[in-house]
């Protein structure tokens, strides 16, 4: 059976649900819907939605997890979040978190694996990926790239070169493909001026030079554009589709 436009386009970008990110499915080809659901180091309930407060696992930071250099450690903590992941019906793990701690002052330091060190992100990604999906669940590398402070987050600008990426930013993300990740998210911010989920140049080194095989979908909300996000190669926009919504895209393709 093949899919018609309308199905193609209802599935590259998010409705709304019960979970932090909702994917309606097509009933007619089999296609299960998909639950996406925080975060990178934990289940993040909902008091209305997926369970009161207090009913999910205070897993320990990715950072201390780091802090252990230990490899069976790693997967046995990603193990044990994709099981309760699992158990409370989500499909897709919003995590690990892989950026690098550039600025000591960053918002989200504590959910990002590799610390200063991105050898010891790329050692430890592998283990805490399989261990996710371990539990047949998807795990979701994030955010690429160069997403490495909160203030002004929408608009900042990293203006990092080629080369600095390749040797200190996408080592993590590499061993993560490695591992066979299955999802990606790019970030809120630009690079180099242009927004993460719309840049042609880093999702090109993404999926033709890292050899990415599964699906990027955008941080909630960071999908700028339709044609230009679409063409760069962002396949999802969450959590819902606005750019990508069926009017959207149906326009463009008219107009094209």
């Amino acid at each position: 059976k093949k899919m018609t436009m309308d199905e193609k386009i209802s599935m590259i970008g998010g409705v709304e649900g019960t979970y932090t990110g909702n994917m309606n499915g097509i009933e007619r080809l089999e296609i299960p819907s998909l639950s996406y659901q925080d975060g990178p180091q934990g289940f993040r309930t909902n008091d209305i939605k997926t369970g009161p407060s207090g009913s999910t696992t205070a897993w320990p930071s990715v950072l201390s997890v780091a802090a252990a250099f230990d490899k069976d450690l790693s997967y046995r903590w990603g193990k044990s979040m994709g099981k309760e992941f699992k158990q409370k019906g989500a499909n897709v793990q919003l995590g690990p978190g892989i950026g690098i701690a550039r600025v000591p002052t960053a918002g989200r330091n504590f959910e990002y694996l590799c610390g200063e060190d991105p050898i010891l992100g790329a050692k430890l990604v592998g283990p805490i990926v399989n261990g996710i999906q371990s539990e047949k669940i998807m795990a979701n590398a994030k955010h690429f790239i160069n997403n490495e402070i909160e203030e002004e987050r929408q608009t900042v600008s990293a203006n990092v070169d080629e080369r600095t990426r390749f040797e200190l930013y996408y080592p993590p993300f590499q061993a993560a493909i490695d591992a066979n990740v299955l999802s990606v998210m790019c970030s809120y911010n630009r690079i180099n001026d242009v927004h993460a989920c719309q840049n042609p140049e880093t999702l090109n080194h993404l999926k033709d030079i890292m050899g990415f095989k599964g699906y990027v979908m955008s941080d909630w909300m960071a999908t700028h554009s339709t044609i230009e996000s679409l063409k760069a190669g962002l396949d999802q926009e969450m959590p819902i589709g606005l750019h990508y919504s069926n009017y959207m895209i149906t326009k463009e393709l008219n107009n094209d």
